[in-house]
């Protein structure tokens, strides 16, 4: 099960304490915000991109939307989103449930700007009724980011 296995990667940044699992799911940023009881942009979604081999993850806060100008310009590539198949396959995360944590090799994680607005932040923890209680800084050091990119709107 995907949340046992982030579960066992976040205990190497003592984080595996924060993971919450709800009753509801959680699988939308809607449905997240209100297990969580918080606005929607403190859901730090992870949208998964098909690259020519393989795939790219952004996490963005929740009510933002990919700029696929903004993009275009900071990957080089359309921003096209992966099959709920291809999700699976190439993340280990089914949709719902995707999330930067205990990714296949070769899987990079970007995080957008966007986050930075809030203190206190909730990505998905590997399953479609889950989330973990995080900062940027947190999110940033376990996911291995490469980076922080511009490439949401409102």
């Amino acid at each position: 099960m995907s949340i046992e296995r982030v579960r066992e990667y976040l205990k190497k940044y003592q984080l595996e304490n924060r993971i919450m699992e709800f009753d509801q799911s959680s699988a939308t940023v809607d449905l997240a915000a209100e297990a969580l009881g918080v606005e929607p942009d403190r859901i730090a979604k992870t949208l998964s991109f098909q690259k020519e081999e393989g795939c790219i993850l952004v996490v963005a806060a929740g009510k933002h939307k990919i700029d696929n100008k903004k993009f275009k310009q900071t990957f080089s590539m359309k921003a096209k989103m992966l099959s709920f198949e291809d999700a699976l396959r190439l993340t280990g995360h089914a949709v719902g449930g995707v999330c930067p944590f205990d990714l296949p090799d070769g899987v990079p994680v970007y995080l957008d700007e966007s986050l930075k607005a809030y203190d206190i932040i909730f990505p998905a923890a590997g399953s479609s009724n889950s989330a973990v209680k995080l900062t940027p800084k947190e999110l940033e050091e376990s996911s291995h980011a490469e980076g922080w990119v511009d490439v949401c709107k409102l």
